[in-house]
């Protein structure tokens, strides 16, 4: 299930190696890899039992929230099936309502149908013309079509971690793409994370990093999104894939990339796509006036850090 590869909006990864009393769990899901790393002191589940519950987890967001999985509950749902919505569908749709409602509609988990005319959904469609446009933002308002993409693998992150809480996990990094991350690495430290470089080329995580963000040992989400890694380039135009979902339109300002902190990582995805919606000026007014959340937001010639934002 490819979240956040159609959005190409990941840009975090992990320095420490795990020894002592700390396992790793990985394996495929969302269309790339994961990594799950916990201290196992003082847990009776099994190294194997922890495997098996987190791929049971991942199942389970892919049978329900993937528009690429066709037999998905989404799927099935956007298709136009009567469908009995189960608790994980309605607990996400509460969830982007919420941040929609937040972000003034910047954030919005039914612009699905823009992203497919535009070629950064679904579909491959590029170029649309003013009519497909306004027809696709009517599509929007009717909830015609819902696309999980943006928020999806922060939450997948938050089940995976409230599942390591529910066996006595104290010191975790889930890093499925997005990361939550809490307590402390092998080494007695808050674990480090490491930002990519917003440049167009920069295709593998962690190999030209921006600068690194160490964690204080609490809970945290921490998602990058960012537009240089998806677009296309029409007649001399590029276009990006972040789209106004209030306008209809790819965003033109000079945001590459928000690195956002919260207390979740579902909250920490869809602030990061919201930020990269409303553009540096105004992300960082809105960051300024609500405390709780750091970022680092990457412009094309300033970067802007939180003053919680530590390097």
């Amino acid at each position: 299930m490819k979240f956040k590869t159609i959005l190409a909006a990941i840009s975090a990864i992990v320095f420490s190696s795990c020894s002592g009393h700390y396992e790793t769990v990985s394996g495929y899901a969302q269309g790339g890899v994961y990594s799950v790393k916990y201290n196992s002191k003082g847990v009776k589940t099994t190294r194997n039992e922890v495997h098996k519950s987190i791929e049971g987890i991942l199942e389970a967001v892919d049978t329900t929230l993937s528009g690429y999985n066709k037999k998905s509950l989404l799927s099935r749902r956007n298709a136009g099936e009567d469908v009995e919505l189960n608790e994980m569908f309605l607990d996400i749709m509460e969830k982007a309502e919420y941040y929609k409602s937040l972000s003034e509609g910047a954030f919005d988990a039914a612009a699905g149908p823009l992203f497919d005319i535009w070629g950064f959904g679904f579909t491959s469609d590029t170029l649309p013309s003013d009519e497909r446009i306004a027809e696709a933002v009517e599509r929007c308002k009717k909830q015609e079509v819902l696309n999980f993409n943006a928020i999806a693998q922060g939450y997948s992150c938050d089940l995976i971690a409230g599942y390591l809480h529910s066996i006595g996990v104290k010191d975790m990094l889930v890093n499925i793409g997005e990361i939550y991350c809490e307590g402390l690495n092998p080494s007695g430290k808050g674990w480090t994370i490491g930002i990519d470089l917003p440049l167009d080329g920069n295709n593998n995580p962690g190999e030209q990093l921006a600068g690194t963000w160490q964690s204080d040992g609490g809970a945290h989400g921490v998602v990058t999104s960012g537009n240089y890694r998806k677009f296309y380039i029409r007649d001399g135009k590029k276009y990006a894939h972040s789209i106004d979902p209030r306008t209809g339109r790819p965003v033109e300002h000079n945001l590459l990339s928000a690195t956002v902190i919260a207390p979740t990582a579902t909250e920490a995805d869809a602030l990061a796509t919201f930020f990269m919606v409303i553009g540096m000026e105004k992300a960082a007014a809105w960051l300024e006036s609500h405390e709780g959340t750091e970022a680092c937001l990457i412009g094309a010639d300033s970067t802007w850090k939180s003053p919680g934002f530590q390097p």
